[in-house]
């Protein structure tokens, strides 16, 4: 298949993201969403079509791989773990799919999950097939793009990234980071590994690292922090915090050469509101002994990126190189959104 032809996709998860991903690319025709696969049993047998506008006519939901419809590509939302969507990933692939994962810890899996990664690479090169993970972060933000804006530069001494990330549009995911629980509650549940924050700062910061030369003594994480507690009730559809219970909280982390930190990272992640007074975007600094190179945004939505960039991606992954990659792997222009029709360039 040639990049940008009309792949089939199967839904692997249908929380917010796979559901958005899904009727992003039915509504853009570039892709033919002809199954999906979610656990819950009240799903199964569903019509797609009722969950996912633009589906395919007759696509069903499905509580199993086996008794899902073989497609070109897979689009696995499941989990941000990558012992968990190893297996997962491993069935797609012996049934002939093509798989994109925003499991954050394969955005960058051959660092701190190399067995798993090697297999995964092995097993994907065997088919002749591909295994993607992506995301808006890491994926994009903190890895691919920093690295694509050193080139303006030489000599990279260091790269600082500020972030701040609106929740609002994520399901699942959300009971990582502790919003709507009060200070006591925090404590309690970050101490028993409940709350853990931003999963794929190690990821993001070893592909940035990689890609850059540098190589690591080690990445340090620090524990989340809550830094606002709301006043009022929050709502969002998928969560409501009651006043006085986290609305944000910063996670950073760091990685270390020659005792030197050479990539910082922070990013504040909440329900935010405007009155909130975080920063309106996030910024990137590049500092080389040749000059010092600083960007901004306007402030960037996690979740409609993370689902842009799934969607945006999965048409050409049937023409990417077998084996296990990352954003960085991938020619630009196969990262790229598509344009309008009206708009497009004749090629």
């Amino acid at each position: 298949m040639r990049a940008f032809d009309t792949p089939t996709v199967l839904l692997i998860g249908l929380g917010a993201v796979g559901r958005a991903v899904g009727g992003r690319l039915a509504a853009s025709a570039s892709a033919e969403i002809i199954g999906a696969v979610d656990l819950a049993p009240a799903l199964n047998g569903a019509e797609l079509a009722s969950i996912v506008e633009g589906a395919a006519p007759g696509a069903r939901v499905s509580t199993s791989i086996t008794d899902a419809p073989d497609a070109d590509v897979a689009f696995v939302a499941t989990t941000s773990f990558a012992a968990q969507v190893e297996p997962i990933i491993a069935e797609l692939l012996d049934r002939g799919m093509n798989v994109v994962t925003i499991c954050e810890e394969l955005g960058y899996g051959f660092y701190d999950h190399e067995p798993i990664a090697r297999r995964l690479d092995e097993h994907a090169r065997r088919a002749g097939l591909t295994v993607l993970g992506t995301g808006c972060n890491p994926g994009i933000l903190l890895d691919t793009l920093p690295l694509l804006l050193s080139s303006l530069t030489l000599g990279v001494d260091r790269i600082t990234i500020r972030r701040t990330a609106e929740m609002s549009g994520y399901g699942g995911i959300l009971s990582k980071f502790g919003f709507g629980l009060d200070a006591d509650q925090f404590a309690q549940r970050r101490e028993a590994g409940e709350v853990i924050g931003h999963v794929g700062f190690r990821e993001s910061i070893a592909a940035l690292a990689g890609g850059l030369g540098w190589a690591l003594d080690e990445i340090v994480v620090d524990a989340p922090e809550p830094v606002l507690f709301t006043s009022h009730e929050r709502t969002t559809s998928q969560v409501v915090l009651a006043a006085g219970t986290i609305a944000a909280l910063r996670h950073a982390a760091r990685g270390i050469v020659d005792g030197r930190v050479v990539v910082d990272t922070s990013i504040d992640f909440g329900i935010l509101e405007p009155a909130d007074g975080f920063p309106d975007g996030d910024r990137w600094m590049i500092e080389s002994g040749a000059q010092t190179l600083e960007f901004s945004s306007s402030r960037i939505d996690s979740a409609s990126s993370t689902v842009a960039v799934a969607s945006n991606v999965i048409p050409s992954v049937p023409a990417a190189l077998p084996g296990l990659l990352t954003m960085a792997d991938l020619p630009p222009r196969h990262v790229a959104a598509r344009a309008h029709a009206a708009g497009r360039a004749g090629r």
